[in-house]
Parts: C-alpha cells; structure tokens; sequence
C-alpha cells in the first residue's frame, strides 16, 4: 500500500487522536466532531491552543502504525477495528462520555447490541463466591442476557465459563492487546468464547503488553456496556469496586450478592449494599431492575421433591464456608472417627463436599 493510500485511509485520523499525548477519549471525541465540521482540519487543529507535542501528533502521519494495525486486521476474519463513528460501535458503551475512541474485536461485532450483565468478582474467590457464581449465572443467561466480564482469575473466568456452559454468549474485556492474553492460562478459554459465539476486545492495540495501569481503565468499559454490574465477591479494596463505581458514574444498575461478616472476600460487597447495591439472592432480583427484563422471563422449574435428608443433625453444622471436622465433631457432640465416616457417606451421596479445610454443604441440598 502507497503513502497515497494511506493518507486516504479511514482510520489513519482516528490513530492520530489515540496516538495524541494528553488528549484522552473524552477531548479526543471533541476534537473528531469538530473536525468533521471543518474541511481545513490542519488550520483548525493549529487554531485549538492545542500544545505543540499534542499539535505534531495530530498532524504527523501515521502510516507505520497503520500499516501494523491493518496487518493484524487481515490476518483473521474474525478481527475487526471499530471507531465510535461506526454504526457497529456498541449503542450502550457510546453513550459513556469516556467511551474508548477505537474498539479492537475478534469475534461478530453484532454481540455487542446484546443486552448485557457484567459480573466481576475476587480473582481469589471463597468456595461460595464459585458456587453463587455458577448458580446465578445460567438463569440469567436463560432470560436472555449476555455475560460480560474481564478474563481475569477468580469470578471474571468462572463467570464467563458458566455463560458458555449454559449455552449462552459472553464477551471478555482484555486489559492487555488482543494478541496479548492475561492471564496466558485463560488463552484457550478467549478462544472458545470466540468460537461459541461471542467476543473477546480491548481498547488497546493488539500487541500491547498488560500493565497495570490499564485494567482500572479497563473496567469503565465493562461497565459501559453493561446494563447493571453485579459483584458477586469482593474484598474492601478490590478492583471489582472500581466496576461498581464507574457503573454509578455511567448510570447502571449494581448489584450485589451479600457475604458472611466472617469472609473477608465478602466485605466489599456487604458496603456496597450499605451503600444502595441491590441486594442478590436470585437471578430475579437482577432481572426485575433491568429494562425489558422481569420475574416472568425465567422459566419457573418445578419445584425438587422433598427428600429427607440424612444425618440432619451432622448437615445443619456444615454449611456454605468450609468446616473443619473437629470442629463439626464439636459442634454435633459426636466422636470424631463417627461423623469422618458420615461425612464420607454424605460425600459419595452428593451433599456435602471435602475442600481445603474442611467440608461444605454441596449443590444438592
């Protein structure tokens, strides 16, 4: 491709505005709508007060950078560059003042205008955090919503695996370039979510390497095109907050499921709910706040036969957070060696399960 054809190429302004140092998405979206309304566009630049550095970026070519980005393009079908002059740029995100002024996605574009839940959470969530995140995540999908969230450990991975476990679509937000996947290990979960239908995306140019400072900036984006944020765990000081708060900023929903004071996992999600978050028990609780969604959209399932339940007085001393067996023992006032060998029976049953430290209640009662 000539110099010519570059100069002539879509895009090459818009890398100009990322490129700007100092400009920022909101003044570069500005400065793009000027712009349009200016056919000599040097003179106009020159006219902003814009300073020198910002003003050479503006007005230098970037044709080496192009020719990188358009290479990336070409080399999968599925890629695909969205400015937010585009007509496939996520309706919900635009909307955001701070909305990213390039979009990298592999993947159908046409997922974006999904309506969509952002659920985040602790990358180093409790055994109930794993567990309400793969119980509340299928009904949800079920009424219809998309999953978006981050690709990281913890709640951002499980949350996107449960949407595709249920048969739904999910959309992951990388803080890194596309080309780039952090964490490595969640590489081949990128690459199904991709393959069953959904989309992976960054605001950054694909061969960017992670950085810290990058998720935080990350997280606006989540959240912009969500309809609501739900944090499913979070410690007091966690970047799931961060989510939460450019959620309030952008006017969405939060929601958020309650801990035990005990967790510390759960303390950011308990002051959220002080603060005004709904509180989540159900899939419903979600759905009611949410435009275009209601109680009446998720299929009611018949209710599970009564069953009587074994060892009751064992059971009732187990619960959600792991117990440790003499300390069920304890509570029960029951030789030890007795309640291991129920324990082990209730194991090869399905209602309770051995984790690090101890026994949980299982999914079945």
């Amino acid at each position: 491709m000539t110099n010519t054809d570059l100069d002539a190429h879509a895009l090459l302004p818009w890398l100009a505005l990322q490129q700007a140092k100092g400009l920022g998405p909101v003044r570069g979206w500005k400065l793009w709508q000027k712009l349009q309304e200016n056919c000599c566009r040097a003179e106009y630049l020159r006219g902003t007060g814009l300073d020198d550095s910002t003003l050479t970026h503006l007005l230098t070519p970037q044709h080496a950078l192009l020719e990188r980005v358009l290479a990336w393009l070409n080399d999968g079908p599925e890629r695909h560059l969205l400015t937010r002059a585009d007509p496939r740029y996520p309706e919900q995100l635009n909307r955001v003042s701070a909305a990213p002024l390039l979009l990298f996605v592999e993947g159908d574009p046409a997922v974006l205008t999904l309506p969509q839940l952002a659920v985040v959470g602790s990358r180093h969530p409790s055994y109930v955090g794993k567990e309400n995140t793969r119980q509340l995540i299928p009904p949800l999908v079920e009424a219809g919503l998309a999953i978006t969230s981050g690709l990281a450990m913890g709640i951002d991975g499980l949350a996107h695996q449960a949407a595709l476990n249920a048969g739904g679509t999910t959309l992951a937000v990388f803080g890194s370039g596309l080309a780039q996947c952090h964490p490595k290990r969640h590489l081949r979960l990128a690459r199904h979510i991709v393959e069953c239908g959904g989309v992976i995306m960054s605001e950054c140019y694909p061969w960017e390497k992670p950085q810290a400072f990058l998720f935080p900036r990350r997280n606006r984006i989540i959240s912009g095109l969500a309809l609501g944020v739900l944090v499913m765990e979070a410690a007091e000081r966690s970047g799931s907050l961060i989510t939460a708060r450019f959620a309030l900023e952008q006017n969405r929903e939060v929601f958020a499921v309650p801990g035990a004071r005990q967790n510390p996992q759960a303390t950011g999600c308990n002051r959220l709910i002080q603060q005004g978050a709904k509180l989540v028990e159900e899939a419903n609780d979600v759905l009611e706040e949410l435009a275009g969604f209601s109680a009446a959209a998720v299929k009611i399932h018949d209710a599970a036969t009564e069953q009587l339940l074994p060892y009751p007085d064992l059971l009732d001393n187990v619960g959600l957070e792991a117990t440790a067996l003499d300390i069920i023992a304890e509570r029960c006032q029951q030789p030890v060696h007795q309640v291991l060998t129920r324990l082990v029976e209730l194991e090869l049953a399905g209602w309770v399960e051995s984790v690090p430290g101890g026994y949980v209640r299982a999914r079945r009662s």
